[in-house]
Parts: structure tokens; C-alpha cells; sequence
């Protein structure tokens, strides 16, 4: 039924499951025991020991007792590892036990780590003692010398200590779906990082109906190179396989030779990867071809996916494509396109909302419902909406209002079917002299010249016009453009005031632990003068 403004209303066609992360596992050692759940890879992309159902549960209660031998239900575990087996089964002891998991990024510093561990409050902080050059071990003692409430750091690469000696088993606490799983900090592209508290409910429907969408199933192989630490990985790809029944192969680095061979080797199904990931999968398979032909379907999204990029996957890869858009707030998807969906759709939109959450495009001063295909910003009630934000109670008033709109801070605009088309971020929306302009637009639009292979528009202050746009560009390798043929495109496809005004080109990205361009760097770095304007 056509929609009369842009509301889509949750569609109950889906079961919301009342299940825990641990509950899930329980199910799936119970009917498919003998099945091969996780592989385990070394930072050379060798595969290592693997996990049937079974084996995976009985390792995650082992450790769930040991966690319940030192901490109560309802304490924080922080983790700080790359991709590694241990850190699954840590998160599914966590959930046994009834204790949240507190996810931390590996390349954080001492700083960084002794933030979250102090604003979680967390208990114990579970690492390994070194990670690409990164001495965790050591700034892990730095971080938490004043931090009273870390009671053990605990190596992950110690079976004794992570299994613990002598460990009787104990009766596990009974865990409830609405209780706090995770605290999962915002990836930071705006600034510093808050702790959005997940429940098991969010996580495990989220996961499951997202994998639904693509026809995800017991016989696919899921190569994970998303980090952990982050709901792509350790919700989606992870919690997604178990309830499909399907093989989690971790990637623990990210290295894309190494991953194209084995997912040929390996006859991988799916992934998920965010735009730098695709790009760079790609940019490997032209210099080292393989073979792509078991890969029934790629995801994208956590932040733009282009139009020339989707084009780019299906004509090299042939496989579907889906692109999902979220927030780790929301547990995380909101909406996703079908594999089915027509290559406009796969382009320009990032698809329906996922069934069983309300969806609306909010006049962002007013919280009015906008008409149909007018900007705003994007809202999510619903079962996947986090709790709170942890121990802030004025960012959580101010994300959820009183009606249980969670507002995403992310402008786009939605279709007579529901189809959301994302615009930017509301904070990151460019004022010229009073007029709205929304980079993405600007940035799918300079995507499609053949000269450049990543962009980032941004606002810069400006004492005329309050903002002018600004734009970071990555060419395609072996390319020089011209700005003055990059202003030729945009004049082409754009109004005159939608083009940058200053130009600037860069190597290499600031980008968050899960891959996202952080803009507020970029804008940071060209007022302090760390990169040069171009002219035309």
C-alpha cells in the first residue's frame, strides 16, 4: 500500500524472537552440534582451528564459569583484541554469564583505552599483548594504574587464564532478552565516542532478519573482515551465521590479497564490507585476479556506498548486492536493500526498513512526519533501539524523545514504498549563505568521474557565506585530474552553488576503527594547514 508521507510503519510479517546471544548458541549446539561454526585465521589469512556448534558452546561456558568465579551478572568485560576466536567466545561467555560486554578498538592508545574503560565502569579488561606493533600489554598498564575498578587484565592468549584452573561448572544465571548484552562506543566520525548500552533482543533479531533479507543459510561460508569490536561484526556477521546455521571464517587482519585468495580457496558466500574494504578488494582482484564465482552476495554500508562502486562489485564480482544503512545505536540495521532490488534502487537508496521497527523522516525542528520525498531527518522506535546511552543521561534525552523516536542525526528523505535515500549527516549539512547543501550528494556525483576513486565533501567556515564546500579527493591510481575538469562535472550534474570551492587531494584517509571517513579530521587538518588547495 502506497504511503501518503514518509512514515513506514513496522510491518509484523517477521517474528520478533525472545531470545538471549546465549540462548541462540544453546539452539544451535542443540540441533546442529556436529556443524562447523567459526574458523580462525592468523595475521597471514592461514586458516586455524575451527569450532562445531557444540564445541563452540562447551568452550563459552567453560569461560562463562570462570568470569562467574571473579565477577557478578551484570558486570562490564572489556575486551581489546583484533579478530580472534577467543574473542567470540568471550562475547557469548559474557552473555551466558548475564555480564555485558564492553568492545574496545585494538589500535586505541592509552588515552583513548583509559576512557572507555573509566565511563564503562567496566571490571576486567580481556587483551592481547601485542597487535600490529601496538604494545597493548603495556599501555594497558599505563591506561588503568589509576582505575581502581579493574580488578584483573586478563591475556586472551593464555588458556589458563581464560579458561581458568580447576573451573568447576556452576549454575549459570538466568539472563533475560530486554537485559544490557553490549556497550558498543559510536565509531567517532563527529567526535569523541559515546557508549551506546545494546540489549540481547536488539542483537539477535537484527542480526537474524538482516541475514533473512539476502537469504543467508546453513550452507554459507561468511568471510568476516568487519572488526569486532564493532556491530558488523560481532552482531551481524556473527550472530547472523549462528542463527542461520552457517561458517564464520574470522578474519583477524585485513590484508586484501590475502582475503581474495581465501575466499576463492575457501569458496566464500558472503561479506560484508564498508566502502574502503570493497574498493580495496577490488583494486586487488585488478592486479591479482581470482576466482569470485562461489560469492552470492556482498553488503555495504556504515557509511556512502556510490552508485560506482555497486556497479563496480556486480560487474566484476557477479554476485547480488545489498546495501544496509544503521547506526550502532539501532543494533545496528534500519534498512536494507533486497538482491532482487533493481540497480537504481541498489544505487540511489539504501533500501526498505527491516521489518518490525517504525521508520520516519522527521522535520528535524519540529519532529513533524515530512512529506514524501522531502529531507529530514531519519527516526527509528522500535525493538532495536538501544537503551540508553551508558551513564549519560542528557545524550540519551537528547537522542530519544519523549515518543520513542530515536533520532539518528542522518538527513535522507523516503519514497511512496518506503524506499529511505540518505542526504548526510544533520550536523554535517552545509549552510551556503542560508541555502541546505548535503554532501553525499555532491560526493555520489564526483564519484561517478572516472579520475576519482574516494571523496569527502565537507563545510568550511566561511565570514561571507557562513559555509563554503569543501572537497577531499583520493584519484584513482595512476591519475592526475585536472579541478578543472572535476568543476566541469559538477557543473554538469549540479546546481553552481552545489560546487566545491576548494579543492584539495589526499592519499590516504583519517578513518575510524571500522573504516568510516572521520570529516571532522579532515576539517581539523585543512585549518591547521596539513594540506594544500589546488587550483583550476
Amino acid at each position: 500500500m502506497p504511503l501518503t508521507e514518509s512514515f513506514f510503519p513496522a510491518i509484523e510479517d517477521e517474528e520478533i524472537v525472545d531470545l538471549t546471544v546465549g540462548d541462540i548458541l544453546r539452539i544451535a549446539a542443540k540441533e546442529d552440534p556436529d556443524k562447523v561454526a567459526l574458523v580462525e585465521t592468523d595475521m597471514e589469512c592461514q586458516l586455524g582451528q575451527e569450532w562445531t556448534y557444540q564445541e563452540l558452546l562447551q568452550d563459552s561456558e567453560r569461560v562463562a564459569y570462570n568470569l562467574l568465579t571473579q565477577f557478578n551478572p551484570g558486570d562490564k568485560i572489556a575486551v581489546w583484541s583484533p579478530n580472534t576466536a577467543e574473542w567470540v567466545i568471550l562475547e557469548f561467555a559474557c552473555a551466558l554469564s548475564g555480564m555485558v560486554l564492553v568492545t574496545v578498538n585494538p589500535s586505541y592508545q592509552a588515552n583513548e583505552l583509559h576512557y572507555v574503560l573509566e565511563q564503562s565502569k567496566s571490571s576486567a579488561l580481556y587483551l592481547i599483548h601485542e597487535y600490529r606493533g601496538n604494545p597493548m600489554l603495556k599501555i594497558a598498564r599505563e591506561a588503568t594504574k589509576d582505575l581502581p575498578n579493574i580488578q584483573s587484565i586478563i591475556n586472551m592468549d593464555n588458556n589458563d587464564e581464560f579458561y581458568g584452573i580447576g573451573v568447576s561448572p556452576v549454575d549459570l544465571p538466568e539472563v533475560k532478552p530486554a537485559d544490557a548484552a553490549q556497550i558498543q562506543y559510536t565509531s567517532g566520525t563527529t567526535g569523541f565516542p559515546k557508549g551506546a548500552v545494546l540489549h540481547h533482543l536488539g542483537l539477535i533479531n537484527n542480526a537474524r532478519l538482516c541475514a533473512d533479507r539476502v537469504g543467508i543459510g546453513r550452507d554459507d561460508v561468511w568471510l568476516n573482515f568487519m572488526p569486532m569490536f564493532h556491530t558488523s561484526g560481532c552482531a551481524l556477521a556473527l550472530l547472523g551465521c549462528v542463527q542461520k546455521r552457517g561458517k564464520l571464517i574470522l578474519i583477524k587482519f585485513f590484508d586484501p590479497p590475502k582475503v581474495n585468495a581465501l575466499m576463492e580457496q575457501e569458496r566464500g558466500t558472503t561479506f560484508f564490507g564498508v566502502p574502503t574494504m570493497l574498493i580495496a578488494l577490488l583494486d586487488s582482484h585488478q592486479t591479482n585476479p581470482v576466482d569470485f564465482s562461489s560469492v552470492k552476495i556482498a553488503i555495504s554500508g556504515g557509511s556512502m556506498v556510490a552508485p560506482e562502486l555497486v556497479r563496480r562489485v556486480k560487474n566484476t564480482v557477479d554476485c547480488g548486492f545489498s546495501t544496509v544503512y544503521g547506526q550502532t545505536e539501532t543494533s545496528p540495521v534500519l534498512t536494507q536493500t533486497f538482491p532482487d532490488d533493481s540497480e537504481e534502487d541498489i544505487c540511489n537508496t539504501v533500501g526498505q526498513p527491516l521489518p518490525n521497527k517504525d521508520i520516519a523522516i522527521l522535520d528535524p525542528k519540529t519532529s513533524e512526519i515530512m512529506p514524501l520525498n522531502t529531507i529530514g531527518e531519519i527516526c527509528s522506535r522500535g525493538y532495536c533501539n538501544m537503551l540508553r546511552y551508558n551513564d549519560n543521561p542528557e545524550a540519551t534525552k537528547a537522542t530519544i524523545d519523549e515518543d520513542g523516536w530515536l533520532h539518528t542525526g542522518d538527513l535522507g528523505s523516503m519514497d511512496e514504498r518506503g524506499y529511505v535515500k540518505i542526504t548526510g549527516r544533520l550536523k554535517e549539512m552545509i549552510i551556503r549563505g542560508g541555502e541546505n547543501l548535503f554532501p553525499a550528494e555532491i560526493e555520489n556525483t564526483l564519484l561517478e568521474h572516472p579520475a576519482v576513486a574516494e571523496v569527502a565533501v565537507v563545510g568550511i567556515p566561511d565570514p561571507k557565506w557562513g559555509e563554503i564546500v569543501g572537497c577531499f579527493v583520493r584519484p584513482v591510481d595512476g591519475t592526475e585530474p585536472k579541478i578543472a575538469q572535476l568543476i566541469a562535472h559538477c557543473r554538469q550534474h549540479l546546481s553552481p552553488v552545489k560546487t566545491p570551492t576548494k579543492w584539495m587531494f589526499v592519499e590516504e584517509w583519517p578513518l575510524t576503527g571500522s573504516g568510516k571517513i572521520q570529516k571532522f579530521k579532515l576539517l581539523e587538518n585543512f585549518e591547521q594547514g596539513a594540506y594544500q588547495e589546488e587550483t583550476a
